[in-house]
C-alpha cells in the first residue's frame, strides 16, 4: 500500500482559506487614520489579480520579487500572489541600513520591488545602485505616481484594476522549490540570506497551530506586530490564512497606543513581537487601562523577556510565550510552554519557566555543545545551541559564509545556552556577547533580566569590559525610568544583583544612559556599547 504523493504548496493554504472561509474577515491599517475591512474572498480574487498583474511585469517561475512593506493586506496579498506561482518573495527589511539594501537587493537579483508609499525616499534614495530591478509597484490608498523619481513605477491599484482574477495557480511546483527568502540583520559584515521552500513554510505553519504553543485556531483573531519583513511575520500570516484566521494588520508607524485600540477594538486574541514592543504596551496599558479580556496570549522573541514584563502579563490572565528562532530557523526552534509536569510549581516558579525559550517544537532537534561535548541537563553547564529540521536553513544563499554556520548537517547558532533539568533551553549570551572573566562564563543575559526587574530600571544591556588581571569584567549599562532619572543610585542596583548572584559575576560599575542603541529589529546593539565604553575605567 502506498501513500498519495502530494507536494507540500502554498497554494493548498490559499485554496483552503478561498473555499472555506471566503466570508472571515481581513482588517488592515493602511495609513494614519485608513482601516480597510474586507473578506477572504476578495483577498483571493485581489491575489490572484497580483499574480496576474506581476506576470504582465515580467514575473515568472523562480524571479525574485522585494517587498519593501508593512504589514497591510497589499504585502499579504504578495506573501501568495508571488509563491503560489512559482517566483519566489524577497521580504526586504525596511529597516537595514541603505549600504544593506543595496547589497541584498542586488545579491538576489530582485527584479521586480513592492513598496509602500510611505517607504519611497527610502527607496528612491538607493534605487540608482539596484542592477536588476526592471519594474517598481507602489503600495498605497492614494499613489500619484508624477511623484516619485523611481524609473518604471506602477500603482498597485492600477495595475490589479487591469488584471483579471481567473488565475489559476500552477499545481506542478515543487514543494522544495524556493517561496520566500529574508536576509539576517547583520551586526558584522553584510547581511546572509536565507532561502524558504514551500515545503519548509507548510511544515512550519503547521507547528504553529499544534495545542502545546499557540493553538492557533479559526476562531482566533491575530495581530502581528512583529514585521512581515522579518523571518516572515514569524510565519503567522501564512498559518493564518491555512486556518482562516481573522487578521488584523497594524500598518505602518504604529504605536503602543494603536496596538492596544486594535486589541481592544477589534478583541484580538493572540499577537506577535519583540520585548521592546510589549514594554511600551505594557506602560501604556497601565497608563490607560483597555478592555484585553479576549487577549489570551503573546508570543515574543528578538531577544530576552525581562521577569517584570512577563509577570505582568501573565497576571492580567494573559499567557506570554516566550520563544527562541531566527531568519536561519524560519523561524520556530523552542517555546515556552507549561506541562502537567508544573501543574503544582507556584506561580513565581512558573515564570520562571516563562522566563526560558522553553521546549524545542515538534520536528525540530536541537543540541547544546561545548568543548567537553553535549553539556548535561543541570540549568548551568552553557555550550552552544545546535539546530536541525525541516524548516532549518541548510546553507547562506551564495554566499561563502555557509561554511562557519553549518556543519556535520547542524546549524550552529551562535546563541550560548543551559539545559534546565526539564530539558527547557535557557539562552544565556550570543557567544560574541559572552563575558569570559578569568575563566569563568557570565550570562549577560542573566543579569540584564535581573536589572530589569528593578522597579527603578527600564532597560539595561551587560557588556564586557577589558580587563588587566581578569580579561574581561561586565559593565552594566541602564536606562531609568523617566519618573526615577534623579532618584536612582548604582549602590542600590550592585546590592540587589549582590544578592542574587556570585560576587564574581556582579558587574564593577553601572553607567547610567538615556538608551541602548538597537539593532533594526529591537535587540541591544552590544557591538555598538563595547565600541562607545572600550576605554572607560569602572569608579570603584
Amino acid at each position: 500500500m502506498h501513500m498519495m504523493n502530494k507536494p507540500l504548496l502554498l497554494t493548498s493554504f490559499f485554496n483552503r482559506a478561498e473555499r472555506y472561509f471566503g466570508h472571515k474577515k481581513i482588517i488592515s491599517r493602511t495609513a494614519e487614520n485608513t482601516i480597510h475591512e474586507f473578506t477572504y474572498k476578495e483577498y483571493a480574487q485581489r491575489t490572484r489579480k497580483l499574480a496576474t498583474a506581476l506576470e504582465k511585469l515580467g514575473m515568472t517561475r523562480g524571479t525574485k520579487v522585494a517587498t519593501f512593506c508593512w504589514n497591510h493586506h497589499r504585502h499579504l496579498e504578495a506573501y501568495f500572489a508571488v509563491p503560489c506561482a512559482g517566483a519566489v518573495l524577497h521580504m526586504v527589511n525596511i529597516r537595514l541600513f541603505p549600504e544593506h539594501i543595496v547589497y541584498v537587493v542586488n545579491h538576489a537579483e530582485d527584479e521586480i520591488i513592492l513598496v509602500d508609499d510611505s517607504l519611497l525616499p527610502l527607496v528612491e534614495a538607493v534605487a540608482p545602485h539596484f542592477k536588476t530591478v526592471k519594474a517598481y509597484v507602489i503600495c498605497g490608498d492614494h499613489v500619484d505616481l508624477t511623484k516619485t523619481t523611481l524609473p518604471n513605477a506602477y500603482s498597485y491599484e492600477e495595475i490589479l484594476a487591469a488584471a483579471s482574477d481567473d488565475y489559476e495557480f500552477p499545481e506542478d511546483l515543487d514543494e522544495n522549490a524556493p517561496a520566500g527568502m529574508c536576509y539576517t540583520s547583520a551586526t558584522t559584515g553584510m547581511p546572509k540570506g536565507v532561502v524558504y521552500t514551500h515545503r519548509s513554510i507548510v511544515l512550519h505553519s503547521t507547528v504553529m497551530a499544534f495545542a502545546d504553543g499557540v493553538a492557533l485556531k479559526e476562531r482566533d483573531v491575530v495581530l502581528p506586530v512583529v514585521p512581515m519583513f522579518h523571518a516572515n511575520a514569524w510565519g503567522l500570516p501564512f498559518a493564518c490564512v491555512n486556518l482562516g484566521v481573522t487578521q488584523v494588520l497594524p500598518g505602518p508607524m504604529f504605536t503602543p497606543q494603536l496596538i492596544l485600540d486594535l486589541f481592544e477594538q477589534y478583541k484580538v486574541t493572540v499577537s506577535a513581537g519583540v520585548p521592546t514592543i510589549w514594554l511600551g504596551v505594557l506602560q501604556e496599558q497601565q497608563a490607560n487601562p483597555r478592555d484585553l479580556s479576549h487577549l489570551r496570549c503573546l508570543i515574543c522573541g528578538g531577544s530576552a523577556s525581562p521577569l517584570g514584563l512577563i509577570r505582568a502579563f501573565e497576571e492580567m490572565g494573559i499567557e506570554y510565550f516566550t520563544g527562541f528562532g531566527m531568519t536561519e530557523t524560519s523561524p520556530l526552534v523552542s517555546m515556552s510552554v507549561l506541562t502537567s509536569d508544573m501543574d503544582d510549581y507556584s506561580f513565581d516558579e512558573k515564570m520562571n519557566v516563562r522566563l526560558t525559550q522553553g521546549l524545542t517544537v515538534p520536528f525540530i532537534e536541537t543540541r547544546i555543545v561545548n568543548e567537553n561535548g553535549d553539556v548535561p541537563w543541570d540549568g548551568q553547564t552553557m555550550g552552544e545551541i545546535l539546530v536541525r529540521g525541516p524548516w532549518i536553513a541548510s546553507d547562506y544563499y551564495k554566499d561563502e559564509r555557509t561554511k562557519e554556520a553549518f556543519k556535520d548537517g547542524w546549524l550552529y547558532t551562535g546563541d550560548i545556552a543551559v539545559y534546565t533539568p526539564e530539558g527547557n533551553i535557557r539562552i544565556t549570551d550570543r557567544t560574541k556577547d559572552l563575558i569570559k572573566s578569568g575563566g569563568e562564563w557570565i550570562s549577560s543575559i542573566e543579569l540584564e533580566n535581573a536589572l530589569m526587574t528593578h522597579n527603578k530600571v527600564f532597560e539595561a544591556a551587560v557588556i564586557a569590559i577589558p580587563h588587566e588581571k581578569w580579561i574581561e569584567r561586565p559593565l552594566a549599562c541602564v536606562v531609568p525610568k523617566p519618573e526615577f532619572k534623579e532618584a536612582i543610585n548604582k549602590e542600590e542596583l550592585l546590592e540587589s544583583l549582590g544578592e542574587q548572584f556570585p560576587k564574581k559575576w556582579v558587574p564593577d560599575d553601572i553607567v547610567f544612559l538615556n538608551e541602548i542603541p538597537k539593532t533594526s529589529v529591537g535587540k541591544f546593539l552590544k557591538a555598538k556599547l563595547r565600541e562607545e565604553l572600550k576605554d572607560y575605567t569602572p569608579q570603584a
